[in-house]
């Protein structure tokens, strides 16, 4: 295995820790912390408990990680960009 390959899981947000890190349990019962990608935090891209999201991780180090991609949790907003409220 290469120093660049990394693995790919799929998790949810479970609970969010001080200074941008989130609890992920993946879908294999592992919980790992993970903290968000450069892109996600330059496009301010919020991730909250319940959101489904994909995680890259090292083989070297299976409990840390980066999330790469978040999708909302079941019933989770409307489409982007509409707003709630009244308008002026």
């Amino acid at each position: 295995m290469a120093k660049e390959d990394l693995l790919t899981l799929d998790g949810q947000v479970d609970e969010i820790f001080p200074d941008g890190r989130f609890g992920v349990l993946l879908e294999n019962d592992h919980r790992i912390i993970a903290y968000t990608a450069g892109k996600m935090r330059k496009f301010r891209i919020r991730t909250v408990v319940g959101d489904l999201v994909r995680v890259e991780m090292t083989p070297y180090d299976l409990s840390k990680g980066r999330i790469v991609f978040r999708d909302k949790g079941p019933g989770g907003g409307g489409p982007p960009g509409v707003r709630k409220g009244k308008r002026r």
